[in-house]
Order: C-alpha cells, then sequence, then structure tokens
C-alpha cells in the first residue's frame, strides 16, 4: 500500500520502492502480537515532514507462510525488505525489549558499517549487551527510547 499522510508518503511492502524525498525505512522489531506497533508512533511524529517512509510491516501478512526460499510470498517480503534497506537514505532500527528480534539483529550486522542507521535498544532486550557493542565500535547513534530517537531523527532531517 502507499498513502500520504501530510507531507509524507509512506510506502509498505510489497509496493514499488519509487522515492523522490529523503527515505527513512522502518526495521527492527515486529513480531506479531508482540511487538510494540512503534512504526505507527514515528510515522504519527514525522507526518508533516516531506519524507517517504519505507514500511516492511504490510498490511496482510500470513503467519502460517513458510519462511523458505521456494514460497514466493515469503521470498517477496524478504527481498522487498533488503531492497528497501539498501535504497534507504536512513535506516531506523528499534528493539522492542519484549521480543528476540533475530531479523533486526541481522539488519544490524548488514547494514552497521553503512552510516545510515540510528538504533533505539531500550534496556531489558535481551542481546543489548551485543547492539551496544556494535553501536560503538561502528560509531552508530543510539538511543535509550523511541522518543529520543524520534527527536533526533528530526533534529538529523533539518540539517
Amino acid at each position: 500500500m502507499v498513502w500520504k499522510l501530510n507531507n509524507m508518503k509512506v510506502i509498505t511492502a510489497p509496493e514499488p520502492l519509487k522515492t523522490t524525498t529523503h527515505s527513512i525505512f522502518l526495521a527492527g522489531s515486529i513480531e506479531q502480537d508482540v511487538a510494540e506497533r512503534w512504526q505507527d508512533r514515528v510515522i504519527e511524529n514525522l507526518k508533516n515532514l516531506p519524507i517517504t517512509i519505507l514500511n516492511p510491516r504490510r498490511a496482510i501478512w500470513d503467519s502460517s507462510w513458510e519462511q523458505s526460499i521456494d514460497n514466493p510470498q515469503f521470498k517477496e517480503q524478504v527481498t522487498w525488505e533488503l531492497d528497501a534497506l539498501e535504497k534507504a537514505d536512513t535506516i531506523l532500527l528499534y528493539f522492542d525489549p519484549k521480543t528476540k528480534s533475530p531479523i533486526s539483529l541481522l539488519e544490524l550486522g548488514l547494514f552497521a558499517k553503512s552510516g545510515k542507521i540510528m538504533v533505539c535498544c531500550p534496556k531489558g532486550f535481551w542481546r543489548k549487551g551485543n547492539v551496544d557493542i556494535v553501536c560503538e565500535r561502528y560509531g552508530i547513534p543510539q538511543f535509550e527510547n523511541l522518543d529520543t530517537l524520534i527527536s533526533n531523527l528530526k533534529k538529523h532531517l533539518s540539517k
């Protein structure tokens, strides 16, 4: 789905990644019925900015889909996410303490050297120590809560 909210454009998987403004990929915890719907908070807080949000949380997801390269729906989702991560100007990465988020940890590893990640890893996330060390090593800005991450993103975008 592609939709507009004030000055913002939101593209959700698996829509084509057509961007003409600064693009932000919302990486992080999505685990159904466990993770906070933090993407909605980010979108609401940034809705007046002329940006494009790349949101992997698709409108229709079937948790029974086999996680296999041979499953076309699953492969489409993962490919869309990888393409969006590469295309994005900024990657927001949020680790919800109520989740394990193995794919988010993978994304941190894949893009740690990219210079375009901002991380929020609150106390209580089961691998916070690992996240802290990776962020320190690669100079990734890290924030203790989502509100602080959003505030710092706004400052970054105003430069």
